[in-house]
């Protein structure tokens, strides 16, 4: 089974491998990932989250998947002492998306498993979530676009990277509302996209700093490029090859 989508603002790929499994599972991971742009878009002004910016719902009106969201924001928020944060002090409107994202395609991961699926490849944009490899996953350059600093094989698991690349300085550190410096990427493979994608994020928003309290979270393997051009991975990290 193969599928493409442009969901979310980004292009979505589905590739099961499993016999047997019914091309229904795949309309029903689009589905729901187009649900999730409906109802948590900060762009869509009927979204559950811009009707809770504006204080059309009370804290207690919140589905609980947006509660979930809300719930991981603070969660990273404290857990970096404030680079991370869903709503920057006087900078816009409430912004979960960059914990959605990896929450949402981890869900729809977990609804191929429920229907059988054991070998796939869920790739959003480039964060994925792969089952039954080994999958190798390329860590694209952050300065060449059309080359990879390294390849990581991937048994189960998620794999996520924060950088500049296409949309440039767009991480802020939410200690200071400025660009995050002291990284150009950093790559995070954990258990679930949920942890990889907040991880990478957060870890980029704190700079340099990022590349360690990222290693110390239970579970996480880095893969970094700092500002200096410099690798630095983390033990654990399964390199396949280097670009």
């Amino acid at each position: 089974m193969r599928r493409v989508e442009h969901v979310m603002g980004l292009p979505v790929s589905l590739r099961v491998d499993d016999e047997g499994v019914p091309h229904a599972v795949a309309d029903g991971v689009f589905a729901w990932l187009r649900e999730v742009d409906r109802r948590f878009s900060p762009f869509r002004a009927d979204s559950e989250v811009c009707r809770l910016d504006r204080g059309e719902l009370g804290a207690d009106d919140v589905s609980a998947d947006l509660a979930e969201v809300l719930g991981l924001c603070e969660e990273y928020r404290s857990a970096t002492g404030g680079a991370f944060d869903a709503r920057l002090p006087g900078r816009g409107p409430l912004d979960p998306s960059a914990v959605v994202k990896g929450w949402a395609v981890q869900r729809a991961a977990e609804l191929l498993t429920a229907a059988g699926a054991r070998r796939f490849c869920l790739n959003a944009g480039g964060d994925v979530v792969v089952a039954g490899g080994p999958w190798r996953v390329g860590i694209r350059h952050p300065e060449r676009a059309d080359r990879v600093c390294a390849v990581l094989e991937v048994t189960e698991g998620a794999v996520a990277t924060s950088g500049r690349y296409e949309r440039g300085d767009h991480i802020l550190d939410g200690r200071t509302g400025r660009p995050a410096t002291g990284l150009l990427s950093l790559t995070v493979l954990a258990p679930t996209l949920t942890e990889a994608d907040a991880t990478a994020t957060a870890a980029f928003a704190l700079g340099a700093e990022g590349v360690a309290w990222a290693a110390a979270r239970p579970g996480c393997e880095v893969f970094a490029v700092d500002a200096g051009r410099r690798v630095v991975r983390s033990a654990g990290v399964p390199v396949a090859g280097v670009g």
